[in-house]
């Protein structure tokens, strides 16, 4: 396999990840990983303008493959990877 295609393809486990349009911000964390369950915590921030932090907005469960799409319908919309926005809260346990 050719080094490039590698860097191409999601992870085998999930990673925590930032992207950012410049004014939205996705958080996306790995919230459960095992053989049957696959899951990451995905909350959106919005930047406000004088404030050290974006305003967290909203919070969600999605499975492995609803965050891959997501991160990629993104990326295609120009929203860029971008360093950590805010110390994230520790995840949920179910």
């Amino acid at each position: 396999m050719h080094v490039a295609d590698q860097e191409q393809r999601p992870p085998l486990s999930p990673r925590e990840g930032w992207i950012s349009d410049g004014r939205q911000v996705l958080h996306f964390q790995p919230l459960r990983y095992d053989r049957w369950s696959q899951a990451l915590e995905v909350t959106l921030g919005e930047v406000i303008p004088g404030q050290p932090v974006p305003l967290l907005k909203r919070r969600k469960e999605l499975t492995r493959e609803q965050a891959i799409k997501l991160w990629n319908q993104k990326r295609q919309l120009g929203w860029r990877a971008c360093p950590p926005q805010w110390s994230p809260p520790q995840p949920r346990r179910a």
